[in-house]
């Protein structure tokens, strides 16, 4: 019998540990690096070459949504692709457990719209053999998996389980049930969940509900928010991911209110808390240098944040089918909720137009799709009546028609019965490498990784941001050196996520590793998407998959071969930030 059931030759280790690069060879056994170094091809079942490639831990993606996706697809798709090995999900305080059976459409319903994962999708692929969250915490260990998995808390459903979503929407919770909520969280990380989530983006929420009100924990009381945190206190464990109104883009931080109470939170919870988003932004170059500070000064007082960033080079394709992102308006949120038909209806209608127009102000342009005016129409469908307008930007319709911006966007959408795709010139983040580099170089709480994984999949490919930032800010334009980057790729992330036993590459860790080739690694396309049509219910999404890996393991065995899947499911929960392999 072989010492090693997997020998990695000749390959240039990077280890997540910012320790400069060096050739080992890396034998395997039972799931586990077992040595580095001093090995002979001889002792190992299979022996792969990684000669002139490199050596890296797999990637760590804290913010994801694949709580349905997970249940058809194991590897967690696009992260799979690159070279993510672990991913967090139940962000934003968004997930389905604990969940009744009675409640389970409503539930598939609102993650319809605040995170635009398809309904038909959730309804045919979803297993719903759960109801509580220790259930769910069973489910999600007994399934297949290609990736390790942990899950947040998320605080929507145990507020809408103990009040009711009315009550949960409207009001804070009674003593009784502020207990009750708090008595679930700690259910939920005695079975070893990573701690909870939470979204707070007030009543314009730019991810609201499927009827276009906001989400519970938008609306959720601070008194009841920090009683989630005393949980954490007194447990002495787990993290908090929160995604919190930032105000106007343009201002900075100093004495903003929604900054001040991220900071008594992390002060009555004791325990890290994982800031979205840190953001580099054309529009305003300070606004992420300010953020960083603001980090910098939390840590030196004790408070213990890190900041997720947005880093990924995306741009946004949608259509008004489906479109959620500028909910902050609450006539765009009226217009762009309902069936097909009253939404045909409704961006018809040119009063209800006329207030989306006045709304404008309260669009978040800055990150979210850009002005409209600044649109392209990239594809119309199969609709001759605007056909003419494919390929064009929308300010130069508006001119040549001396119309509205916003009227030429609607005149399309209707006119192609909201098949009409729109690509919008802005990024979600900055193009411009010297911030995006400064974002994750020149602060020791920052990270990437707000990929959105398994959400917003009509609109966005964050899941490729891993193989972005080494091609661009590694390689293209000498950001970040190689050992910075898998520092932040992996490391950094699994320490905030609390793991115990992956994230870097020393003996005895979880073999969670990637070997790539770095001069020809790149997503595919470039800074570019497709459509496929591999979700349940003959649904489709966006994809944007990766050339250059060469091997993906997954406690030890391969799950991606040159890109494509082998079909193994070696993927474990990590309870506790920890799995029995």
């Amino acid at each position: 019998m072989a010492d090693f059931d997997i020998l990695i030759k000749g390959g240039t280790v990077v280890d997540g540990l910012r320790v400069p690069r060096y050739r080992a060879d890396i034998g395997i056994k039972d799931g586990r690096i077992a040595q580095v170094g001093g090995i002979r091809t001889s002792d190992a079942d299979k022996v792969l070459d990684a000669s002139g490639l490199i050596v890296a831990p797999g990637f760590v993606d804290l913010h994801t949504h694949y709580d349905a996706q997970i249940q058809w697809d194991p590897w967690c798709t696009l992260s799979g692709w690159h070279g993510v090995t672990s991913v967090a999900m139940g962000n934003c305080g968004f997930g389905f457990a604990p969940v009744r059976p009675e409640g389970r459409e409503r539930a598939m319903l609102m993650m319809s719209r605040n995170e635009a994962i398809p309904l038909k999708s959730m309804q045919a692929g979803m297993l719903w053999d759960w109801v509580t969250f220790p259930e769910w915490m069973d489910t999600l260990a007994r399934i297949p998996k290609g990736v390790n998995c942990l899950s947040y808390v998320p605080l929507s459903p145990l507020m809408i389980w103990v009040m009711g979503i009315e009550a949960a929407k409207s009001r804070p919770a009674t003593d009784e049930e502020r207990r009750e909520i708090q008595r679930l969280l700690g259910e939920g990380m005695d079975v070893g969940a990573c701690g909870w989530s939470i979204q707070r983006l007030g009543e314009n929420s730019q991810q609201a509900d499927y009827d276009g009100t906001a989400m519970p924990t938008d609306m959720m009381a601070d008194e009841d928010v920090l009683a989630m945190g005393e949980v954490l206190r007194e447990r002495d464990e787990g993290l908090i991911q929160i995604t919190q109104q930032t105000g106007d883009f343009s201002a900075d931080v100093d004495g903003n209110t929604d900054y001040r109470f991220v900071e008594e939170l992390a002060r009555v919870s004791g325990r890290p808390i994982l800031y979205n988003i840190i953001v580099a932004l054309d529009t305003n170059p300070e606004f992420h240098r300010n953020q960083m500070r603001w980090l910098a000064d939390c840590n030196a007082r004790g408070l213990p944040l890190f900041g997720q960033g947005l880093t990924h080079r995306q741009g946004v394709r949608l259509t008004l089918e489906d479109w959620n992102f500028f909910d902050t308006s609450p006539a765009w949120a009226r217009a762009t909720t309902g069936t097909h038909a009253e939404k045909m209806q409704k961006l018809a209608d040119p009063e209800l137009r006329a207030q989306m127009k006045a709304e404008e102000h309260l669009l978040l342009y800055e990150a979210l799709g850009g002005p409209v005016a600044k649109w392209t129409v990239r594809s119309v469908g199969d609709y001759p009546e605007v056909e003419k307008y494919r390929g064009r930007m929308v300010e130069e319709i508006a001119k040549d028609e001396g119309k509205d911006a916003l009227d030429v966007v609607l005149d399309i959408a209707v006119g192609s019965d909201l098949t009409a795709e729109f690509q919008a010139e802005s990024d979600l983040t900055s193009n411009d490498p010297d911030k995006v580099g400064e974002l994750l170089r020149d602060s020791p709480y920052t990270m990437p990784g707000v990929s959105d994984g398994g959400a917003h999949t009509k609109f966005l490919v964050g899941g490729a941001y891993t193989t972005d930032t080494i091609a661009w800010l590694v390689r293209e334009t000498q950001q970040l050196t190689l050992e910075e980057a898998h520092y932040r790729l992996s490391s950094l992330p699994a320490h905030a996520g609390g793991f115990k036993d992956r994230g870097y590459l020393r003996e005895g860790m979880a073999a969670d590793i990637v070997v790539y080739d770095f001069d020809n690694l790149k997503c595919v396309p470039e800074h570019d998407s497709v459509i496929v049509h591999d979700v349940p219910a003959g649904e489709w999404r966006l994809v944007q998959r990766a050339d250059g890996y060469r091997w993906t393991l997954v406690n030890g065995e391969i799950t991606f071969e040159d890109g494509e899947c082998t079909g193994a499911t070696p993927g474990a929960l990590l309870r506790h930030g920890r799995a029995a392999i």
